[in-house]
């Protein structure tokens, strides 16, 4: 019974047709497990109620009607910043902590329709603002690797809540929001998937924003095998976003005799940067090695502006910011002090309890950049300064001597303590832990992390392939073989 947690959902679905194991069964053993797992601290609302009845339809749908859908029984994780219809969605933010949708966000609404059990909302970093999940009014989020009550890592941010939830077991997959690296980080330090598709791909309808222009819903799970199946189930074209892509989505498939020789991976020399531990290159190395074994036609390649693009998002990041928080004036919806002086008094009020210090320093730097006397400056350059960024993507994907992918790390060493991540600025942090994931996000390509090998510590390695905009097939096909290539050691979920 103890394995049933980390199979795959090919490996649930022949459990389930062999009656070994039934949808309800399974549901109770996910519930199980996050409640023996609580003080990781991955879940802000376990929703027990809901993944019952989701597993009783799937089982009526397995032995009744013979008529099963892609995920039926299996469970799931949703990050706290999807809205889900009479289920609260927090954004673990004081602001909305009595927040109840009507409505669900596309994404657990194609779920659904898919067969998926929800196993509960997932914590996060305030508003999605954090590379650690550590800025919750929940508290922190623990990472399962090495863990113990006096001496524990982080998960990684701000989708650490998903990546836990899987890594420890407690669900076959979740959905994470990616704005700078907020599902690869999590994913690369808990040793799970975490995929970014191309932006557009995955509607953000209902996925309460962070910075519009670079938001694109996650998956992390297991295996590539499962990221697929549920990439397949919640892409393509939605009416109510208009950002999303107009042209049908062409179901990704995976290849069992794919064929490295004919892919070109290139190595982009800016990200082999300073403070990148020496275990982190020596599995980048490794990985390189392994693709030129089985004839992959590695390169080195350059993406010039990379050292730009770190204070290029932190601007874009708190002007867009700044414009979406605009929206949590006391008024409407969230939180409403007694403040009745004056309506500007208990706008100020309001805002001041509801939102915690790392969200009201980005509002505040946001509102300066914008300025009119600092607009041109500041908020203009950087988008000047993005267009080159996505340039150097361009060329090097589309360049005379151009490659089909990058490969790089995902984050620049193993899960730091909890001690030493909090004793540095939340922006110091998401600065150099989302060094090698946030350029992605200002391109709008697709990039997938993968867990390679452990430490010395014990604790997961992982890199990132990313690839030109809407190239998920070849990235995941590429990505599938490297799982295979190293062997990933996934935690055992029953030793936590």
């Amino acid at each position: 019974m103890n394995k049933l947690t980390s199979y795959t959902i090919k490996e649930i679905h022949k459990a389930y047709h062999e009656k070994i194991l039934t949808p309800t069964n399974f549901v109770d053993l996910c519930l199980q497990k996050a409640k023996q797992t609580s003080e990781l601290n991955a879940f802000v609302n376990l929703t027990s109620d809901e993944a019952e009845n989701h597993g009783i339809e799937s089982e009526k749908r397995f032995y009744i009607d013979k008529k099963t859908k892609p995920l039926d029984g299996i469970s799931i994780g949703i990050k706290d910043n999807f809205c889900t219809s009479n289920i609260p969605t927090t954004c673990a933010s004081e602001m909305l902590k009595n927040f109840v949708p009507t409505y669900d966000a596309t994404v657990y609404a194609r779920l659904r329709a898919a067969g998926a059990c929800l196993i509960g909302k997932c914590n996060l970093d305030e508003f999605a603002m954090g590379a650690g999940t550590v800025d919750s009014i929940f508290g922190p989020t623990r990472n399962p690797w090495g863990y113990n009550r006096d001496n524990w890592k982080i998960a990684g941010g701000s989708s650490g809540g998903s990546a836990v939830a899987v890594s420890s077991g407690a669900c076959v997959a979740a959905i994470g929001s990616d704005t700078g690296g907020s599902t690869r980080n999590p994913a690369a330090l808990c040793g799970v998937i975490g995929l970014k598709p191309t932006y557009g791909l995955v509607s953000r309808y209902g996925l309460i924003p962070l910075v519009n222009s670079m938001d694109v819903p996650g998956i992390l799970s297991r295996s590539v095998e499962d990221t697929v199946k549920v990439l397949n189930c919640v892409a393509g074209p939605d009416i109510f976003d208009s950002t999303t892509i107009k042209k049908e989505f062409k179901l990704v498939s995976l290849k069992e005799d794919f064929d490295l020789s004919k892919v070109r991976i290139g190595i982009p020399s800016e990200y082999h940067c300073e403070g990148m531990s020496h275990e982190v290159v020596d599995a980048w190395k490794f990985v390189t090695d392994l693709l030129e074994n089985k004839k992959a036609m590695m390169s080195q390649v350059s993406l010039p502006h990379t050292s730009v693009s770190i204070a290029v998002y932190s601007i874009l990041n708190q002007c867009e910011v700044a414009s979406n928080m605009a929206r949590y004036d006391g008024l409407e919806y969230g939180l409403r002090t007694k403040e009745d002086h004056s309506t500007e008094e208990l706008y100020a009020s309001s805002r001041s309890l509801g939102f915690n210090n790392v969200v009201r320093s980005r509002i505040f730097a946001g509102n300066y950049f914008l300025l009119t006397r600092n607009y041109e400056k500041y908020f203009v350059k950087a988008m000047k300064l993005r267009r080159l960024i996505y340039n150097d993507f361009k060329d090097v994907f589309n360049g005379e001597n151009g490659v089909d992918l990058l490969l790089t790390p995902t984050t620049l060493s193993d899960a730091p303590s909890y001690e030493s991540f909090v004793s540095k600025h939340n922006r110091d942090q998401c600065a150099f832990q989302d060094y090698c994931t946030q350029p992605a996000n200002m391109a709008g390509i697709p990039a997938v992390s993968i867990p390679i090998r452990l430490s010395k510590n014990g604790l997961p390695l992982s890199l990132q392939l990313m690839g030109p905009s809407l190239s998920e097939e070849l990235l995941l096909n590429v990505a599938r073989k490297i799982e295979q290539l190293v062997n990933f050691p996934y935690l055992d979920c029953f030793k936590v």
